[in-house]
């Protein structure tokens, strides 16, 4: 059985992962980990179950200007950043097809351990919100090796959550809907795909305050020669709106919902590039990828506008990311008639 990873990773380049730079507040939580689509294309395996196995870990330092203004560091003063994150999940491929596009859908659960270093010095674990895609359909066009996938996921809120604004532990009390668009080459050996998803989060369940949307792009170029795969990767994440905070959300904290947004982490973006190598054992696929973020800002124009220091922080360093997947469980082959002769 051939699994090249070009398309069974097609709809199984999830992970999750929050990252809360100011532990437990709001504001600039990432559900999805910038690159987890590095990897994926928009084609589709067969038909059958898939399993994928993913983990990664990420090592990096809170930069910005709060790691002054917030964390009152001084000079060659940093605070460190560390996850390790496991990922199981679940590809369902029925063998429908709606529009002309294969149909698709995905469960994945993530695990995540993480920890912040001085002054802050708080670590935790737990369960993060379950990922579900219940349709990706994805077409292809033609002959020319071009396909397009689009769907939607959704992050449940059924991690892990404690304290007063239930935001202590590894999940985020609130639901995140991700649509997707991503666009393939797929010939030759080549997979040459841009993923782009945003998160659109709902108000946080218990302060009402709404992390706003954080778009991304993953960028994979890679090459097939044999039962190796090899080439560049890239991402680039930001949040593109701003925070909101209703008065609710300013009562829970005792201000202003001005005063609110203002205490917390704005905007921010981020670049980064590294290089994926895969190899196709044939029952199983397996594709690291490692990458640098290259590139990261942060800013609160809201605590800007009201006369006080940026408190904002975001994390820049480095991934390593790996990917085991297999197929379950695959239909039976229809038995072919048989032949008589007199």
């Amino acid at each position: 059985m051939n699994m090249n990873t070009k398309t069974l990773l097609a709809a199984a380049g999830i992970a999750a992962v929050a990252f809360s730079p100011a532990y437990a507040t709001e504001g600039g939580d990432i559900a999805t980990k910038p690159g987890a689509f590095i990897g994926a294309s928009a084609g589709v395996p067969p038909p059958g179950i898939y399993m994928f196995n993913q983990v990664f870990t990420y090592q990096a330092n809170l930069v910005g200007p709060g790691t002054v203004n917030a964390l009152g560091n001084g000079p060659g003063q940093r605070t460190g950043v560390q996850a390790a994150v496991d990922v199981q999940g679940f590809l369902f491929v029925p063998g429908w097809t709606f529009l002309g596009a294969t149909y698709d859908a995905v469960i994945v659960q993530p695990f995540v351990m993480q920890s912040l270093g001085t002054p802050i010095n708080a670590q935790g674990s737990g369960a993060f919100n379950t990922y579900i895609v219940p349709v990706e359909l994805s077409w292809k066009l033609g002959n020319s090796g071009f396909a397009v996938k689009t769907g939607v996921g959704i992050y449940l809120p059924d991690g892990c959550t404690t304290g007063l604004n239930k935001l202590g532990c590894e999940a985020n009390p609130y639901t995140t809907y991700q649509p997707e668009l991503i666009l393939s080459y797929l010939a030759n050996g080549w997979n040459l795909t841009a993923a782009l998803y945003e998160e659109f989060n709902t108000a946080n369940r218990v302060t009402d305050y709404t992390t706003g949307n954080i778009f991304h792009v993953d960028i994979t170029a890679t090459k097939t020669i044999g039962k190796w795969t090899i080439g560049p990767v890239a991402y680039y994440v930001a949040q593109v709106t701003d925070d909101t905070c209703s008065a609710a959300c300013g009562a829970f904290y005792g201000t202003t919902p001005a005063g609110a947004l203002a205490a917390h982490t704005g905007r921010f973006s981020e670049w980064a590039v590294g290089a994926l190598v895969g190899y196709d054992f044939g029952p199983a696929s397996l594709s690291v990828w490692a990458t640098q973020e290259i590139n990261a800002k942060a800013s609160n124009s809201a605590a800007v506008a009201a006369g006080g220091a940026d408190p904002s922080l975001v994390a820049q360093g480095a991934t390593v990311f790996a990917t085991l997947s297999y197929r379950l469980w695959a239909p039976e082959a229809p038995v072919a008639p048989a032949m008589y002769h007199k």
